[in-house]
């Protein structure tokens, strides 16, 4: 079997049994379930959710997406092998960590295979929680370029590039493009204050001013449960994102919860302890790949000015990259998902045919 055939690369085409479009992100695709098979599903399986409560299979992909682009290797490979489990098995492992820790629930309801979550709906928040520990990035560009003040938050001068800082900042920014808030520009992804969330919340979907209280506390929380796990590991924990939402649970109480993923290498950047210490950085998320995505190319202004992307989707679609970038990638992901677990990351033979196989016998989810 070639590497190519063990990457998921095409995640909306599963025989999944719903009656909406496929909803495929970068990474992930969503097939809502029908009102039948949700409340058949709940009253089997015993779910802590309404009778009535939309549930989805989601499904991760094995594809690589870096400065808003979807990449591909030589020889036909579509994405980046052991990606998808390794992205998932981290997030399962901090969610349960935050539910041990007594902090919130997740979307997540089950989890039938490697690839495959079943969520139920929540109301999204509208915000890009943000946690930083150093001074790196987007930030350091900034900071760099002499601003001081990041989401109303004032920084001291004299910080170095890769520093830890005084204190965990939280810079949230939009999630999706928010109309008709005083001060906040009509484009997805800018940063916010406390007060632009506080004047607005019902606008970010906050269901009371002192919810923006509690997604702080769930936030700072989470990042202090995974950055004290990771140091255990000789990890650093740099800088992350959370997305959170509402649902209702079983008894009719509406709850606050983390959705998305969590403590990703894709969410989140993980530096090695070791080589920090020695004055490097050794990056185990990301960061690493989009490095050299900037190195290997010949003018990455393509890929940092947001007024060229026509010519950054050309640049993704019409070059393969060395199969070695993408296999260093792969060691990346599944080496830093398995010191995290303690399990091993297993590439499966046929991820689509094991994934129907189990909706079909464990679920019956899927058409014949």
């Amino acid at each position: 079997m070639s590497l190519a055939d063990q990457v998921l690369a095409v995640n909306d085409d599963l025989p999944i049994r719903t009656d909406k479009p496929v909803h495929s992100g970068k990474v992930r695709s969503v097939y809502w379930l029908t009102e039948a098979d949700s409340r058949r599903l709940i009253k089997e399986k015993g779910y802590n959710v309404q009778p009535d409560a939309p549930l989805a299979i989601m499904v991760i992909s094995d594809r690589i997406s870096a400065f808003d682009c979807i990449w591909h290797g030589e020889g036909g490979l579509k994405g980046v092998p052991g990606k998808g489990a390794a992205l998932n098995a981290i997030s399962n492992h901090w969610f349960q960590r935050f539910r041990d820790n007594g902090l919130a629930d997740s979307h997540i309801l089950d989890i039938p295979h490697p690839f495959i979550w079943i969520v139920q709906k929540a109301k999204p928040v509208k915000v890009e929680a943000i946690c930083r520990q150093y001074i790196t990035g987007s930030m350091w560009r900034a900071y760099a370029n002499g601003e001081r003040n990041f989401c109303g938050i004032e920084l001291p001068e004299g910080l170095e590039k890769d520093q830890k800082l005084p204190e965990l900042l939280m810079t949230p920014s939009t999630k999706g493009i928010l109309t008709g808030i005083p001060g906040v520009p009509e484009v997805d992804d800018v940063n916010v204050t406390r007060a632009d969330l506080e004047n607005n919340y019902a606008a970010f979907n906050f269901r009371s001013p002192d919810d923006i209280s509690h997604y702080e506390k769930l936030l700072r929380d989470g990042f202090n449960v995974i950055s004290k796990d990771l140091a255990e590991l000789d990890q650093i924990f740099v800088d992350t994102k959370f997305e959170f939402g509402y649902v209702t649970d079983a008894n009719g109480a509406e709850k606050l919860i983390y959705m998305d993923e969590v403590g990703t290498p894709d969410s989140s950047r993980i530096w090695d302890g070791a080589a920090y210490r020695n004055g490097e950085i050794v990056e185990n998320s990301k960061e690493g790949f989009r490095q050299m995505l900037l190195n290997h190319f010949p003018d990455p202004d393509i890929l940092l000015n947001k007024d060229r992307m026509e010519e950054r989707f050309a640049l993704a679609r019409d070059n393969d990259l060395p199969v070695d970038a993408m296999m260093e990638l792969s060691r990346v992901y599944t080496g830093i998902a398995e010191k995290i677990t303690g399990e091993k990351i297993v590439l499966s033979e046929n991820p689509k045919a094991e994934i129907v196989d189990i909706l079909r016998r464990e679920y019956d989810l899927i058409n014949d």
